[in-house]
């Protein structure tokens, strides 16, 4: 039976050797092990909490993602994708955070 992993990083500035050894170092040797289905996630959603300059954010998304692959994470085996990508994302933050709280 294969173990379902999933996990994402925040694109909110240059990787570096800590995000390495931290995670994505572990995201590698999870995506080659053979028991595992694993996606893996650029949260670029969760990075607009804070101010974000558009074109700097759309650049590290892809610094990202470039990251990953470079790093040994291979596409053909696991999922990588952009949470903004997936608009059920931001659609379930209005049922579970939002509706809540309407008075409609």
């Amino acid at each position: 039976m294969s173990k379902k992993i999933f996990s994402g990083v925040q694109p909110t500035g240059n990787l570096h050797l800590g995000n390495y050894l931290g995670a994505i170092k572990n995201f590698v040797d999870l995506n080659n092990d053979k028991e595992n289905e694993c996606i893996f996630c650029v949260v670029d959603l969760h990075a607009i909490t804070i101010k974000q300059d558009p074109n700097e954010l759309k650049n590290n998304i892809r610094e990202t993602v470039a990251t990953f692959v470079a790093s040994g994470i291979d596409p053909k085996k696991s999922i990588i994708f952009s949470q903004s990508g997936v608009s059920s994302h931001a659609e379930a933050a209005w049922i579970l955070v939002v509706l809540p709280e309407w008075d409609g």
